[in-house]
């Protein structure tokens, strides 16, 4: 008579397994959430300085997330004034979107990603910007 061979189920190989795909799981969600920032080799500006001391900053390139409060002021050549109150902090600052952006719909209560360089006496211009 054959002998039949004795496999039986191991509940340790289930929570093994469980737990893989866990660790799985959760590298997936943080890796996705460290990439969707598209600007995150930008340094991120330090609201203070800024309020501090804006003409020590010209020239530098710096990345700021916030949310559009109001648009101040709308010009076809120039572009767009707007507020955009900081995410970190209770601070506003303006940032002026020039026309080159006009492409993108900027909307008061919008969370953007802003490329933003300070350029002559302390302004804040963006290079670039993303819907957050």
């Amino acid at each position: 008579m054959a002998r039949r061979s004795r496999s039986s189920f191991n509940p340790l190989w289930l929570i093994a397994g469980g737990v893989a795909i866990l660790v799985v799981v959760a590298g997936g969600g943080y890796f996705l959430n460290q990439t969707s920032d598209p600007y995150r080799t930008a340094e991120p500006l330090e609201i203070s300085s800024y309020l501090e001391n804006s003409n020590s900053l010209r020239g530098n390139i710096y990345r700021l997330k916030g949310e559009v409060l109001n648009v101040l002021a709308v010009s076809i050549t120039e572009g767009k004034l707007i507020s955009v109150g900081v995410d970190a902090t209770d601070d506003v600052v303006p940032i002026i979107i020039p026309a080159s952006l006009n492409r993108i719909n900027i909307q008061k209560g919008q969370k953007f990603i802003f490329l933003i360089e300070v350029s002559d006496k302390g302004i804040l211009r963006a290079k670039e910007l993303t819907k957050a």
